[in-house]
């Protein structure tokens, strides 16, 4: 946090949401700390210590407000295009928090090139707390929006927010935030409870604005499958398997924007449950919910068309998912790689069972796509060399020699994809895009890109293009705004 004291307690005092996530306030006479839009009585000027994370906080000795719910906060975005190594390593941690994997600090340092103790320092150095601190953190407040938000059996909670242990869980919420699990949810509004029928979880999710909801909207909307997806004017449903302890759980998901709270409400069917932090992580990178609209819309400002402030990245709930989608449109148009996606998923996703007669099928595995007969895919349309570079994701995905998620490496994944036959640069970079959730990708290539900026030249596409940095990610999504803006 670059905010000096005095500027953070003005932040706080007109519960400014830009720095929600990014600014927590530890009172020292209550020993709460809270998100600075939460709106309880103002804490005196000297009572105020301020945190860029809850896990400096809490390492402080405050514990979690029980009204403004910092758990529901945005996370912290990229800052820069380079990714560096405390940003991949928290990545990593918060994705091992919310999926209930173990975390192994050495094998995550030789996976960043670093040593295990250069790693701890680094991340000590930038973060503010030693790994495995952050790591509770991240774990109890998964918990803690679980306990307060679902009806969820307390054992269940503890599973889902990736402890080993009831016994464990117990006394880990007791050490941080003196109470015990059971007392939270007794203090759980009836609102609160009323949220979570039986037949779904529904938690909320917070974001910066603004946020430019149509927008966001209308880019799954053009790209929507037809028994997989589908929209309205507030949002979305669709269903998705997840692997979980060694088993795939297929299911469910749904979410809408809520503006006025400047939040996301995501409901999520009973058999995903053990799955609910991985979802949750899923659903604020494929809506982009942890990003900065201050620090992009400046730089986007230089852009030679109307500012659209808020404009978001839209990611990936599946990262296989969208680089096949990625594949298949490959020097196509969007309406046409949205037909042979359907096909595939026609002849290759198993059907699901939903409350909704239009989710009635999953989308391909890997494992489906990597033994299928390849004169069965390029039955569908699909041109050889697409057919060829499908399965080579799919069974690079299977053999554990690519990883498709936000907290994979960076350029290591770069690498992997450009050595996979089929694959382009402007594939690389619309995967980077949408499923790494790079901020700085640009396929300069792509020709939306050059059509809206009234060019054939790639060159000189990627030189106009250096004026938007860190965020050209976000540029090109503000290119292919304005090239539908005047058809």
């Amino acid at each position: 946090m670059t905010l000096h004291d005095d500027a953070a307690y003005r932040a706080i005092t007109t519960h400014d949401a830009r720095f929600d996530g990014r600014l927590f306030v530890g009172v020292t006479t209550t020993r709460v700390y809270c998100r600075p839009v939460c709106r309880v009585r103002m804490p005196r000027r000297e009572n105020c210590r301020f945190f860029p994370n809850a896990a400096l906080a809490e390492a402080h000795g405050f514990r979690p407000c029980l009204r403004c719910r910092p758990e529901l906060a945005p996370g912290l975005s990229l800052m820069d295009s380079s990714q560096t190594l405390a940003q991949q390593a928290a990545r990593s941690i918060e994705q091992a928090a919310h999926d209930g994997s173990e975390l192994s600090m050495p094998r995550l340092a030789a996976r960043l090139g670093v040593t295990d103790r250069h790693l701890r320092r680094i991340f000590q150095q930038h973060v503010g707390v030693a790994p495995i601190d952050y790591l509770t953190t991240q774990r109890l407040l998964l918990a803690k929006q679980l306990l307060t938000d679902t009806a969820l059996p307390v054992t269940q909670v503890a599973l889902a927010s990736g402890f080993s242990s009831l016994r464990r869980f117990n006394a880990a919420f007791v050490e941080r935030y003196r109470m015990n699990p059971t007392a939270l949810r007794r203090r759980a509004t009836t609102d609160d409870a009323e949220a979570a029928p039986q037949t779904a979880l529904k938690l909320r999710l917070a974001y910066r604005p603004p946020y430019q909801h149509d927008a966001m909207l209308g880019f799954f909307a053009a790209r929507a499958l037809p028994g997989i997806e589908s929209l309205d004017a507030h949002g979305m449903r669709r269903t998705i398997a997840l692997p979980h302890r060694g088993r795939l759980l297929p299911g469910w998901i749904a979410w809408r924007f809520m503006p006025q709270r400047h939040e996301v409400e995501l409901a999520i069917a009973p058999e995903l449950a053990p799955a609910a932090g991985a979802l949750v992580q899923r659903t604020r990178q494929a809506l982009d919910l942890d990003a900065d609209p201050a620090r992009i819309d400046s730089v986007l400002a230089a852009m030679p068309f109307e500012p659209r402030p808020g404009l978001r990245l839209p990611g990936s709930f599946d990262g296989f998912e969208t680089a096949a989608r990625v594949v298949l449109g490959q020097q196509v148009t969007v309406k046409s790689a949205r037909t042979l996606t359907m096909r595939l998923v026609e002849r290759f996703g198993a059907p699901l069972k939903t409350p909704f007669q239009d989710l009635q099928r999953l989308f391909p595995l890997p494992e489906t796509i990597a033994h299928a007969d390849p004169d069965s895919i390029g039955s569908l349309g699909i041109v050889r060399q697409r057919v060829g570079a499908l399965q080579a994701l799919a069974r690079a995905l299977c053999d554990g020699s690519l990883e498709l998620h936000r907290a994979a490496p960076l350029h290591d994944t770069l690498e992997r994809l450009r050595a996979l036959p089929g694959f382009g640069e402007w594939t690389a970079q619309l995967i980077a895009m949408r499923v790494l959730a790079w901020p700085d990708a640009f396929p300069a290539s792509d020709i939306g890109v050059l059509n809206a900026l009234r060019t054939r030249d790639i060159v000189l596409a990627a030189k106009q293009a250096e004026t938007w940095q860190p965020w050209r990610s976000y540029a090109v999504m503000r290119l292919w705004q304005a090239l539908e803006e005047t058809i």
